[in-house]
């Protein structure tokens, strides 16, 4: 069969699964494409322009769900066989519901030209902002990384049940790293921008010069427990190393430490964590089931007040859901998602922050993530970087050190919570952390 358009393979597809005996059927399509550039002494290092889309299809027979996948809109009735199939031999019998029409909320996008530029001004973006890091001080050497991307994606859900849910967006992002070297010492800094402010090259660049330029002198501190101030990237990535746990597919899955814990006090009276799909730089109308979006309080002052549910762990709980249906790709099937999930910021900022810390540690940078942390348990064990601080203010740099603790405890030990609030670079979650003042972490160092 030919090659036809998603509305004819859609109708075509329900209309095979009724032939077949499905209860319901539903699609999922996904068509995107991005284009990076990676520039390094002003040449073009790398390129690519993909485009993709796929379909993910889901039929609900006897009570078991059955997926399959395709990257060609063609032969409708295979792709619901095989996914028929696929439900035959499923042994759980957990119902996963499917989503029914609903109304959503207009979204409305950030304004962001510079998803319309041409390629030729995209790359004349990334020569600008290698250039701009090579100005700003002459210890910089060079530019280990250096790029630009934008992305397009519509998404598209519809089912025998009358959802039918369309949603389109566009993004971009910059990311710089330069190498400075100085009296036999070398550091790199990094800084990243996202949207429309991808084409604030001057900032961007000062801003990761001035944190490779920070390190020089640096060196470890006597191993103990410190006051710690975790500054809003590194507290974002811890966040969004552990965010899994407020997951209630994990929670019922009995992998998460807060799982039967909704109601009970987690962290410091202080801190809320939301989760937002209609925040305002990431908006989305709706999760990948099809679902409204809805902000979700997830911890209110302290106290767990909610996991994240799709459809699925929702009935199981006995609870709505929360609309954090996420899915990785079309291929894959619905599991649960952040979306913008982030600490809610305080009222100090970050010089604040660092007087009222008096001695103690900055923790500018934390790596590992991946060997050193454990997602289910929330220990951690991370090689950091940072300034040591005395009398609130900062006398050196700090490097080849170890903080470990766990992120249980730590939500506990909170002091402060900073007005700074950031994110780091979108993907299909978006999570943001302000500085956070902890009462101590054990730090491993000279």
């Amino acid at each position: 069969m030919a090659v036809v358009g998603f509305e004819e393979f859609r109708d075509k597809a329900f209309e095979a699964a009724k032939a077949q005996g499905c209860d319901a059927a539903e699609v999922y399509y996904v068509e995107s494409e991005r284009f990076t550039v990676k520039v390094l002494e002003q040449e073009i290092d790398s390129y690519s322009v993909s485009k993709s889309e796929g379909l993910g299809l889901r039929v609900k027979l006897a009570g078991k769900d059955g997926y399959a996948y395709t990257e060609l809109l063609d032969e409708p009735e295979k792709l619901v066989a095989r996914a028929a199939d696929n439900a035959k031999v499923i042994e759980s019998s957990d119902d996963h519901p499917m989503q029914t029409k609903c109304e959503y909320q207009q979204i409305i996008q950030p304004e962001n030209p510079l998803t319309e530029l041409s390629e030729k001004e995209k790359i004349a973006l990334a020569k600008e902002l290698e250039r701009r890091c090579l100005e700003v001080d002459p210890r910089v050497k060079r530019v280990s990384h250096n790029l630009f991307s934008s992305y397009s994606a519509k998404v598209k859900i519809y089912n025998t049940l009358g959802l039918a849910a369309e949603n389109s967006e566009k993004g971009c992002y910059c990311y710089v790293s330069p190498v400075m070297e100085e009296n036999g010492e070398i550091h790199e800094g990094m800084s990243f921008r996202f949207g429309a402010k991808s084409a604030e090259t001057k900032e961007c660049a000062e801003e990761a010069v001035a944190e490779a330029a920070a390190q020089f002198g640096a060196s470890p501190v006597a191993a103990g427990e410190y006051r710690v101030l975790l500054r809003n990237d590194a507290a974002a990535d811890l966040l969004d190393t552990f965010s899994g746990m407020f997951s209630a597919e994990r929670a019922q899955k009995g992998m998460s430490p807060l799982a039967g814990k909704e109601g009970e006090a987690i962290a410091v009276t202080g801190l809320t964590v939301v989760d937002d799909p209609l925040y305002p730089e990431f908006p989305r109308a709706f999760d990948d089931e099809g679902t409204p979006s809805e902000k979700t309080v997830v911890v209110e002052n302290g106290r767990l007040n909610s996991l994240l549910h799709n459809l699925k762990t929702a009935q199981k709980a006995g609870v709505r859901s929360t609309s954090n249906a996420g899915r990785a790709s079309a291929a894959s099937p619905v599991d649960v998602a952040p979306s913008n999930f982030y600490i809610v910021p305080g009222e100090k900022n970050f010089d604040e922050l660092v007087e009222q810390l008096g001695n103690g540690l900055v923790i500018t940078e934390i790596s590992g993530l991946h060997s050193g942390a454990n997602a289910y348990t929330g220990d951690f064990s991370l090689l950091a970087k940072g300034r040591l601080v005395e009398k609130g203010t900062a006398v050196r740099a700090v490097e080849r050190i170890t903080v470990a603790g766990s992120w249980l405890n730590l939500m506990k030990n909170i002091e402060e919570i900073g007005a700074d609030l950031k994110f780091g670079i979108p993907g299909g979650s978006c999570i943001g952390s302000p500085s956070l003042l902890i009462k101590g972490l054990m730090v491993s160092g000279k």
